[in-house]
């Protein structure tokens, strides 16, 4: 049985013909003008719906295209020589970013990656594919990641996404008071 998404309308006065939605972790919010019908208020809600899960379809590749999409980082970082025979996108990766099987040349990438820029996604993908060559992470697997020109900036953009959670979010009072909690 599907699950119901779930769904915020939020309506404003000031809104008068725009309609518009964005995903807002497991909801998705969708904004319209105060004066439409219950029916047509409706309808644009699964309009959005419609359109938010063809733009995520857009920016999710295929396991087919993930394995193209290897087959062409492989080929332009790696001089070629990795070459995997699947590489798929899982839902168990809760705690990485990606995994590889060199004995049987799997590829898994965490669907947590959809969505993310595609030059992280390629980072991931090459630093998976480099593993088919070097299974540690010792000195010779990270030259071949570093040949990777947007790496450490992939790198970065994962450790942020990783460390956001854990981030306390500022005292309101201080922002209103302009006061500056280092300075304390």
């Amino acid at each position: 049985m599907p699950v119901e998404p779930i769904v915020e309308v939020r309506r404003s006065p000031r809104r008068r013909r725009t309609v518009s939605a964005y995903r807002d972790g497991d909801k998705t919010v969708v904004l319209l003008p105060a004066r439409l019908s219950h029916a047509e208020e409706e309808r644009w809600v699964s309009r959005m719906l419609q359109r938010l899960a063809a733009r995520e379809m857009r920016r999710k590749p295929s396991d087919a295209e993930l394995l193209e999409r290897a087959a062409d980082l492989a080929a332009r970082y790696l001089d070629g020589k990795a070459a995997p025979v699947s590489v798929r996108w899982v839902d168990n990766q809760n705690s990485r970013w990606g995994s590889c099987t060199p004995a049987d040349g799997s590829i898994r990438l965490s669907r947590r990656l959809v969505g993310m820029p595609s030059w992280v996604v390629d980072y991931v993908l090459l630093h998976e594919l480099a593993h088919l060559l070097v299974p540690d992470h010792g000195p010779e697997f990270w030259k071949l990641v570093g040949q990777y020109p947007k790496a450490e900036r992939a790198r970065g953009f994962l450790e942020g996404v990783v460390a956001a959670p854990r981030l306390a979010a500022p005292d309101p009072a201080l922002a209103t008071q302009g006061a500056d909690p280092a300075k304390r």
